[in-house]
């Protein structure tokens, strides 16, 4: 068995040695970290990647501000989100070189500020849907829960959030292709 494999299969097994969930927590981040991993693998656009690593990247800084239970400086929580972003997903840029064309033409000549071809880097468009999407997916579980009368489902932090992931990821990656 390669290392791929051997690396893909203790990540989805270590998925079912955890006692308790929430959202935020190791086990959104292992799910997280697995799928951009098996993205990989399987050869999905390095958008859809970045969705994956930057879903990784703000889950490990929710999980790690919880941790810190005193705050030290103003915005901790924000700081240390963004550093993990920042710590997780900029040192792939190299890696990570496709970029996509944006021509934008409102005003002026070619060259101006307003008439001009812009490089879109996917990589970062993808992990910063990925980062809105596992911070916006705490105030869905929020409402999901007041909907159904203050009743959670099992695991409905995780599940919720890697099904958003999923399905954006695959509807990207059916536009993209």
């Amino acid at each position: 068995m390669n290392v791929k494999k051997l690396l893909l299969l203790n990540s989805l097994f270590s998925l079912f040695l955890v006692k308790k969930a929430q959202a935020h927590c190791p086990l959104c981040t292992i799910g997280a970290a697995a799928a951009a991993g098996g993205a990989a693998w399987f050869g999905i656009s390095p958008v859809v990647i970045g969705l994956f690593i930057g879903a990784f990247a703000v889950s490990m800084g929710w999980w790690i501000s919880r941790l810190i239970k005193k705050r030290y400086v103003p915005l901790q929580r924000l700081l240390i989100i963004s550093l993990s972003f920042a710590t997780t997903v900029l040192p792939l840029f190299p890696v990570m070189r496709d970029v996509y064309p944006v021509y934008i033409s409102l005003t002026g000549d070619y060259g101006s500020l307003l008439n001009r071809t812009y490089l879109l880097n996917l990589f970062l468009v993808g992990s910063i849907i990925g980062g809105v999407i596992v911070s916006l997916t705490p105030w869905l579980s929020s409402k999901i829960t007041m909907l159904r009368k203050g009743r959670t489902f099992p695991f409905q932090g995780v599940i919720l959030t890697m099904l958003l992931l999923v399905i954006v990821g695959a509807t990207i990656q059916l536009v993209v292709m």
